[in-house]
């Protein structure tokens, strides 16, 4: 039977994420639309969780043990640049998202193309 190791599951696990969560994956790639110019900040959460354990009886000895994650990423903010005017916009206020499309009327006409182009392919 495998040995199972903690300490060398969690430290993958670890380096992994180190690796995934660099300034660049917080702060995401630049969308030009327009005069407008749009950074989005992402919001990274996660949760891990192992054990092990082992045990006997009169017939038989056993050993187990399980390492498990889960993750969830999310646009939290987007940073709005037009001209000289720059604003950090949360994403989880509807007002924020009513003043983004104020701000940047393009993105209704991308969504508007983008609905009618998956729409024809279907």
């Amino acid at each position: 039977m495998a040995e199972f190791n903690i300490k060398d599951n969690v430290n993958n696990v670890f380096e992994k994420l180190q690796s995934f969560m660099k300034t660049d994956t917080v702060v995401g790639e630049p969308v030009q639309i327009g005069e407008v110019t749009i950074v989005p900040f992402i919001e990274i959460n996660f949760g891990l969780g192992t054990g092990g354990g082992g045990g006997t009886d009169k017939e038989a000895k056993g050993e187990g043990g399980g390492l498990g994650s889960g993750g969830k990423i999310s646009v939290s903010s987007v940073l709005v640049i037009k001209g000289d005017h720059v604003e950090m916009m949360p994403i989880k206020k509807s007002s924020s998202i009513d003043k983004l499309i104020e701000m940047v009327p393009e993105i209704m006409e991308k969504v508007d193309l983008k609905k009618k182009e998956e729409e024809a392919e279907e």
